[in-house]
């Protein structure tokens, strides 16, 4: 960065800074509902920041390690032996990689045919727990790979179907018993849905030609999901997957594809020839082959869990991009609103409106196909405005490539930029406060970003240490329209260490400046994000090993004097990053994924750099999905 004091873009960080600093609140008085603070209702002893090869909490808490890789998730399966491993004995296997976590409750006395009703459900003691599985590492699955460079490229179509098959996610029931959480193998829920899993796309864009393949010229039966990261729930009782990273699944050359701006398009999400083999084994991983199919991934999916017979919905009204997930603000009476992030350098927050309204007691799963997608534009002064992706209006026509409403929802990304939409600092989790009803923006980083790109809403050059921003909808707490096209935003915190020399690198959370903030309160890169019954926001890291420490769980309040302080809750094994936190009803409960652990210095399958959770020879090291629990059975986190 320049250190030029004429710099207007300097001069206005180093004040958004400071009055971060301060208060919390760079552009705006903070979002507030009246709730009690942090100091009232964060009652745990935080841990240090540690690196080592286990999982680290608060004293008074105790973790179950529930679910992890390999293991089985019906009655016949038996022990998990990796290097036995076949495909169809994945199939009946928990995945690899667990990201989003969901907790649908489950009534005792109802079956899988009275789903609406087991989503209105409190009870915390059974439920089913839905588990996204974002990606493979053949490096620590498979023997004899030198390291994860090497892997991707020289893996068999053995290996390829097993990663196929780890990939996606898995419905498992799940039941506190008086020795902690464990699976119900004998349950009818149980089910994977990967890679294979015939599905349907619905929304302006089913049917499209450019959604049509060869195996399917309807545009409509697409097959599989894969890149699953975050997601969200509906008040209806189904789930919402992301589709992120999917352009690593595809090999090729764009410059091969004959259609220009489908080429550009490729190229745009990552496609090209030294990704992963899987079109080696399966033409349509081949652009050159199958040059649609990656336009048939990058959406979110619809999934009844309730039903282990129906078929998943890719529900194009919510646009293709690399989702890291939608989150739904669904009032009754009023139309449903979703938001989003595209998980990407110098891309874009999303919201979606329903065309119709949320009825409690409606069939509504047509909310999330019949609507219109906005891209957020942060500006200067603290006010946003949603900006419509329709196809005729402003830039999105015909003379910009544009020539019809699936093309604008195609080519979200490419609509936004003719918008003016505010490219961000790699968006992440959304998710608004079900107490305080206002947004909160995960911006994990964005190193890409130069001095001559800085905004308002993203102010540090090389932003390595990411931060959050809070978006206010016009109202009071309890009563703010998310349907309206303007809104407030609030920079909530800058990630990094509240030390640091160089103020483009230093964290500044809530009132640091009285001295509240922990040496081990500050964190960086903030991913996933939770909210507890109380308000309090608890985000998930991914990159803190990149400043010395584990990433994990850091807790806070989101108003009061304890607002946007940050207080260490839970810490990874080497390697690994913390995903999906998510509380049970009654919040005694809080389900964590543990991703890629050991996934450092070269680890590999055969030399791993340890072997969490097992700590077995024979085993290598496996992503596993923890139940957290306060040894007392209070709630977690007071």
């Amino acid at each position: 960065m320049s250190k030029n004091p004429r710099n207007p873009v300097r001069r206005h960080f180093i004040k958004t800074l400071g009055l971060a600093a301060g208060g919390g609140a760079a552009l705006l008085t903070a979002c507030s509902s009246g709730h009690r603070s942090a100091e009232k209702n964060l009652g745990f002893a935080e841990i240090p920041h540690r690196l080592d090869a286990r999982h680290h909490l608060p004293k008074d808490y105790t973790a179950d390690i529930l679910l992890r890789w390999g293991d089985p998730i019906d009655a016949g399966g038996d022990t998990f032996k990796p290097a036995a491993l076949t495909p169809a004995e994945q199939q009946r296997r928990f995945g690899y990689n667990n990201d989003f976590i969901a907790f649908m409750p489950l009534d005792s006395d109802a079956g899988p045919a009275e789903g609406l009703r087991h989503s209105r459900s409190h009870n915390s003691r059974s439920g089913l727990l839905c588990v996204n599985h974002e990606y493979t590492l053949p490096h620590l699955m498979f023997p004899g790979y030198a390291d994860k460079r090497s892997a991707g490229r020289i893996v068999s179509a053995e290996h390829v179907a097993i990663e196929m098959a780890a990939c996606g996610h898995s419905i498992v029931e799940v039941k506190k018993t008086d020795e902690g959480w464990r699976p119900v193998l004998e349950s009818a829920y149980n089910r994977r849905i990967t890679v294979t899993t015939p599905m349907e796309i619905v929304g302006p864009a089913a049917g499209d030609a450019r959604l049509r393949t060869s195996a399917d010229p309807s545009g409509r039966q697409p097959v599989g999901t894969i890149a699953n990261c975050a997601g969200g729930k509906t008040p209806w009782g189904t789930l919402l997957i992301a589709e992120e990273g999917f352009g690593g699944a595809f090999q090729g050359n764009p410059d091969k594809v004959a259609d220009p701006a489908e080429a550009r398009n490729h190229r745009d999400f990552g496609v090209g020839p030294d990704n992963r083999n899987w079109g080696d084994h399966h033409p349509r991983f081949d652009i050159e082959r199958e040059p649609n199919e990656p336009n048939r991934f990058g959406w979110m999916v619809e999934i009844d869990p309730y039903d282990p017979t129906s078929t998943p919905r890719k529900l194009t009204a919510l646009g293709r991009f690399e989702h890291e997930g939608f989150t739904l603000v669904a009032k009754p009476g009023q139309l449903i609103a979703a938001y989003g992030g595209d998980d990407d350098e110098h891309q874009f927050v999303y919201r979606f409106l329903s065309s119709g309204r949320y009825e409690i007691q409606a069939d509504n799963r047509q909310l999330l196909s019949e609507g219109t997608l906005y891209a957020g534009r942060f500006d200067r002064d603290g006010s946003g405005r949603w900006l419509p992706l329709v196809f005729g209006l402003g830039p999105l026509t015909a003379d910009n490539g544009f020539h019809s409403q699936a093309d604008v929802l195609i080519d979200a990304r490419r609509a936004a930029v003719l918008l003016g939409a505010t490219p961000m600092d790699r968006p992440e989790d959304v998710q608004t406060n079900p107490v305080n009803d206002c947004t909160y923006v995960m911006l994990t980083k964005n190193k890409r970003r130069g001095d001559d790109g800085l905004n308002a809403s993203n102010p540090r050059p090389r932003n390595s240490a990411g931060h959050v921003l809070e978006i206010v909808p016009p109202g009071t707490q309890g009563n703010r329209d998310h349907t309206s096209d303007t809104f407030r935003w609030n920079l909530f915190l800058l990630g990094g260490n509240p030390q640091a020399e160089d103020p483009a690198e230093r964290g500044a959370y809530g009132q640091q400046s009285a001295g509240d903030i922990s040496p081990h309160g500050w964190f960086a890169n903030p991913d996933n994000v939770a909210f507890d019954q109380r308000g309090n926001m608890w985000i998930a890291t991914d990159g803190c090993e990149d400043f010395g420490f584990h990433d994990g769980l850091w807790a806070m309040a989101t108003e009061g004097e304890g607002r946007a302080i940050p207080k260490h809750f839970f810490g990874c094994p080497l390697g690994a990053e913390a995903c999906g936190p998510e509380f049970t009803p009654d919040g005694t409960t809080l389900f964590v994924a543990v991703q890629h652990p050991a996934d450092s210095r070269d680890s590999t399958f055969d030399k791993p750099a340890h072997r969490w959770p097992d700590n077995d020879p024979e085993l290598p090291p496996r992503p596993s999905v923890m139940a957290i629990r306060r040894r007392d059975g209070g709630p977690v986190g007071s």
